[in-house]
């Protein structure tokens, strides 16, 4: 798939887009033998050759997109100083050097997507752009229907009301409860901190779904390349974060 040459560049190890885009003005890099004067040309990673003053740029790693269904107790860093498993023991074995679209807490499990696509990654976790996350969690207690309402309509955290959320109860026992809790914001610890709010702590936590991406069907602490049809339900949804953007 083609690439904008700045983006190229910047994947390659060139240094920033921004860079990439003085060394276009600059009239130092070619691309298959002829000068580059457009900085909106594009560039085929499998076939075409990029040279900066001469040189040929090496091709950056192919792009890589993984669906990972971490587990409890699995910290979400490349090392942790403590010795604890963590997502790093994963990615470091894969091509491409992936790496988190996201967090989830230590004792909190689920879906996380992991990538070597910083554009991607850019778009779904900017604030500005309210992507979907669904959780399924267990609280503390019985919640009165005036306490889900105020998770629904937003409780202030930090001295910023949260977005509106999509609470749905999944099964409700006599002394905890289960919710499908939908947000399109990822605050530090938001969802314990919503339900915090309102009285009731989370005892744990799932993330099912990001964005258009599920977890159903991995096991935990397996992980699998994106399907063709997920791989086009996320452009499809990354497009929409743009008409988004381009319109606000």
């Amino acid at each position: 798939m083609e690439e904008r040459i700045n983006k190229y560049l910047a994947r390659a190890g060139v240094g920033s887009r921004r860079e990439a885009e003085q060394l276009v003005r600059e009239r130092r890099v070619t691309l298959n033998g002829e000068v580059v004067r457009e900085l909106g040309s594009r560039v085929d990673p499998k076939k075409d050759h990029v040279k900066i003053d001469g040189k040929l740029v090496s091709r950056p790693p192919s792009l890589v997109y993984l669906l990972y269904n971490k587990p409890r107790k699995v910290v979400c860093t490349m090392e942790d100083p403590e010795g604890r498993p963590c997502v790093g023991d994963l990615l470091k074995k894969i091509k491409g050097r992936p790496i988190l679209a996201g967090r989830l807490d230590f004792d909190a499990e689920g879906l996380l997507l992991c990538t070597n696509d910083g554009d991607l990654i850019q778009r779904l976790l900017h604030p500005r752009y309210h992507v979907r996350r669904v959780y399924h969690v267990k609280v503390k207690g019985i919640l009165e229907p005036d306490s889900v309402k105020k998770i629904r309509e937003g409780v202030v955290l930090d001295g910023r009301k949260t977005l509106p959320a999509h609470v749905d109860t999944l099964k409700q026992g006599d002394k905890n409860t289960w919710f499908s809790l939908t947000i399109y914001e990822g605050r530090n610890q938001q969802v314990k901190r919503m339900f915090e709010q309102v009285g009731h702590p989370v005892l744990k936590l799932k993330r099912v779904a990001f964005g258009p991406l599920s977890v159903e069907g991995i096991p935990p602490g397996q992980y699998r390349k994106l399907l063709p049809e997920e791989g086009r339900r996320l452009k499809r949804y990354v497009q929409g974060i743009d008409k988004r953007k381009r319109h606000s």
